[in-house]
């Protein structure tokens, strides 16, 4: 086939293949001919499989349908073809199930978790319930009718965000509106921790003890909880301060993902040296003050900068940060709004947790039973 031939002829990305099956995304323009082979192109109801990702997404698979133009899969995805004794909707169910996504991740080999592959021996050398069509179907109904049920619930979860997103950008231009910007140095104490050395083992860190904050424990709410936590020892011998709950934290380092960043102690804690810790020594709701530090996250980006390749912020840049200082029944107000939503998402969400643990057990005991 020649190179010209390829027009309007797509290649999938990686992307395409997600935890949910097939999403027709990340399409790019396919290859010349040289690279490009006839019998790459897609047909509908061909199963995709993850060659190569990351541990926890290699072996992804999904069922690609038709998107309008022809595509291709590239190299780092392999393609199944299913015979007349299976139903491709049930080998996905097979190849997506926790049994043989424990099995596929077990014989990756690389060594690097940020990327490993396997080959196409393994995905062969996967058992597959050997069960009539009738039974397929049956066992891809059950799963589908609570994968309905699911994403009719995920859907709730994102449509409240939305609209929690919607009425705190609204509360926060009206008062901003009303209320000028005030720095953070001028309404908070602004402190930051330590991170002891790593080759003091167990005489520094401990799996009970002061709960030491780095920025990926930070989520965007109320923090109890830490991967780690330090001795008695560590506390004393290298004076880390133990900051008050309520004291709301800040990500200083990271990259884009990161900087900005947001928690509120629910219990004293420690923190490493890439986090702000925002002590209000103003009349302020701390609460408030992590709602207007998120409000206002996207605004770091005029402070961010770095030499190096992942660009970070300062304590000098949190200090003249500025957030709007409305009294303290306006703040409260906003926190209440805040709470109200959040109450409801997190309902949809322990809804939408025991939905994905329903499914699960469905699909490995169905399978089970099919063997």
């Amino acid at each position: 086939m020649e190179s010209q031939a390829w027009t309007g002829v797509r290649m999938l990305g990686l992307g395409c293949l997600t935890v949910d099956g097939f999403q027709p995304r990340q399409l790019k323009n396919a290859p010349s001919a040289s690279f490009a082979r006839h019998e790459a192109v897609l047909c509908d109801g061909d199963l995709l499989v993850s060659r190569a990702n990351t541990r926890d997404l290699v072996g992804l698979a999904g069922i690609f349908r038709d998107v309008g133009v022809p595509c291709i899969y590239p190299d780092l995805m392999m393609r199944l073809r299913t015979s007349d004794l299976y139903l491709p909707e049930f080998l996905e169910l097979v190849l997506r199930s926790p049994e043989t996504r424990r099995r596929i991740v077990a014989l990756a080999q690389g060594t690097s978790e940020s990327m490993v592959k396997i080959s196409g021996s393994v995905i062969r050398r996967l058992r597959v319930p050997a069960v009539p069509i009738s039974e397929q179907r049956r066992i891809v109904e059950v799963i589908d009718a609570v994968s309905v049920q699911e994403s009719s619930i995920q859907a709730a979860v994102d449509k409240m965000r939305q609209l929690r997103s919607g009425l705190l950008d609204q509360a926060f231009c009206e008062t901003m509106d009303r209320w000028s910007l005030v720095a953070i140095g001028d309404l908070c104490h602004v402190g930051s921790g330590a991170t002891p050395s790593r080759a003091a083992g167990s005489r520094y860190f401990a799996d009970a003890g002061t709960p030491w904050v780095k920025s990926l424990d930070l989520n965007e709410g109320s923090l109890s909880v830490t991967d780690e936590a330090l001795t008695d020892v560590a506390m004393s011998e290298l004076r880390m301060r133990l900051f008050p709950a309520r004291s709301v934290l800040v990500a200083m380092y990271g990259g884009w993902e990161q900087i900005g960043r947001t928690a509120i102690l629910e219990v004293p804690a420690a923190v490493n040296q890439a986090i702000s810790v925002l002590e209000m020594h103003a009349d302020m709701d701390p609460y408030y003050l992590l709602l207007a530090l998120q409000h206002g996250r996207y605004r770091w980006r005029q402070f961010a900068a770095s030499t190096r390749k992942d660009p970070n912020i300062t304590k000098s840049d949190v200090l003249a940060f500025g957030i709007p200082f409305p009294p303290r029944e306006e703040q409260e107000r906003i926190v209440d709004l805040a709470t109200a939503s959040l109450r409801e998402i997190a309902a949809d969400e322990e809804e939408l947790t025991k939905m994905r643990n329903l499914k699960r057990g469905l699909l490995s005991g169905l399978l089970a039973d099919a063997i």
